[in-house]
């Protein structure tokens, strides 16, 4: 996969500058990213250690080429549709990758920012590291939402090419508490750790208010009623 993202942002003339490579952590974890463009999946995959997999929107896997890939590579469909169902079996998709020993990448926003701004993140991914009891790797990215914005069919007129990336320390799980509880606080912590490392590479943040709040699930799933991230 990075050899695959490597030579593809090459090919765009896409400059990727990543830094914290060393708070990667050994074993299973979850990365938790903000997200801006299509481009993610190239600058990540091609720059972030791990044989991990992505959570992707089911649509994507019918992509030429990327969703090829994504199919092959064992990635993560995830379905749009919200409601506790649709939750429940997209955390429990989370969880299998996280049992077989695989590192997780999710991008709790649940959708691409319409202008590289850092909304509120859903609890999908998550509900997952608290269950699996995994710590959760904060990412920041900036720069792909100026070469191929949200609803484009191309990489823009190639006036920017410059993409960061910043990886920030492991967020452990709190060890007691309800879940509902632990996943609300897991959730915040990451938010407010992506917003640090993308305020810190010239990103922009949304308001603090804009943060959702988690609700304690029933033990087959989760009430919340957005699409899981």
């Amino acid at each position: 996969m990075r050899r695959w993202c490597q030579s593809s942002a090459r090919g765009l003339d896409i400059d990727i500058e990543v830094g914290g490579l060393e708070n990667v952590p050994p074993g299973v974890f979850v990365y938790c990213s903000n997200h801006q463009s299509l481009l993610d999946i190239l600058a990540l995959g091609a720059v972030l250690p791990g044989d991990f997999k992505w959570a992707a929107k089911r649509s994507l896997m019918k992509i030429p080429f990327l969703g090829w890939h994504l199919q092959l590579a064992g990635h993560v469909p995830v379905d749009r549709t919200v409601g506790s169902r649709a939750a429940a079996d997209a955390i429990a998709r989370f969880e299998q990758v996280l049992k077989d020993g695989k590192p997780l990448l999710v991008f709790p926003e649940g959708t691409r920012s319409e202008d590289g701004v850092l909304r509120s993140f859903k609890n999908g991914g998550f509900y997952a590291a608290v269950r699996a009891g995994v710590p959760v790797v904060p990412v920041a990215i900036d720069g792909t939402h100026l070469l191929m914005r949200k609803g484009a069919i191309d990489t823009g007129d190639g006036t920017m090419r410059r993409v960061r990336v910043r990886i920030g320390a492991p967020l452990t799980v709190r060890p007691d508490g309800r879940e509902g509880a632990r996943v609300n606080d897991l959730r915040v912590r990451a938010h407010a750790a992506v917003s640090e490392l993308l305020l810190s590479i010239g990103g922009s943040v949304e308001e603090p208010a804009g943060i959702a709040t988690a609700s304690e699930p029933p033990a087959s799933g989760v009430r919340s009623e957005q699409a899981p991230g």
